[in-house]
């Protein structure tokens, strides 16, 4: 059993840096939108930097979740491979399907927000910021959504 606290608590702390990189990147994309229209060195080099910051940031991010997705995946189907280690805990339960598409759903606003980053590389116009802002809202919603599904198991 020490084996499933172990897996667990390496899932939370992933899906935790995931998530700051969710809340985040956003951030850089309103203060890309913000950062003025690159006539002078100043503003250039305040938006090289935030380039910089979201690159790394989307690149990390992709990281925390591959390695959240995995020990998640060992907590989900790991009973099949470590029968005495981990217990069969989630084989058949609808919460967890709900919860993985609010997982999902949460994997398709990173991937846009990195879309808009990596256009701003190809000239691309970004929304408005104030556009960003609501969009930066969006991910507190699915996070409540995923929180209660795992801690209520509704169903």
């Amino acid at each position: 059993m020490q084996i499933y606290f172990w897996t667990k608590t390496a899932h939370l702390v992933f899906v935790i840096a995931w998530m700051a990189t969710v809340f985040y990147l956003p951030r850089i994309l309103v203060n890309l939108a913000e950062a003025g229209d690159g006539h002078t060195a100043e503003d250039r080099a305040v938006r090289a930097r935030l380039m910089l910051m979201g690159r790394r940031l989307y690149r990390f991010g992709h990281n925390m979740f591959g390695m959240a997705f995995a020990f998640g995946l060992a907590l989900w189907q790991g009973w099949r491979v470590f029968p005495n280690a981990l217990p069969r805990m989630f084989a058949v339960e609808g919460w967890l399907h709900a919860k993985l598409a609010l997982v999902a759903l949460l994997l398709a606003y990173f991937i846009i927000a990195g879309r808009w980053l990596k256009g701003i590389e190809k000239g691309r116009a970004l929304p408005s910021s104030k556009a960003l802002r609501w969009f930066n809202e969006l991910p507190v919603l699915l996070l409540v959504g995923v929180v209660y599904l795992v801690l209520a198991k509704p169903f």
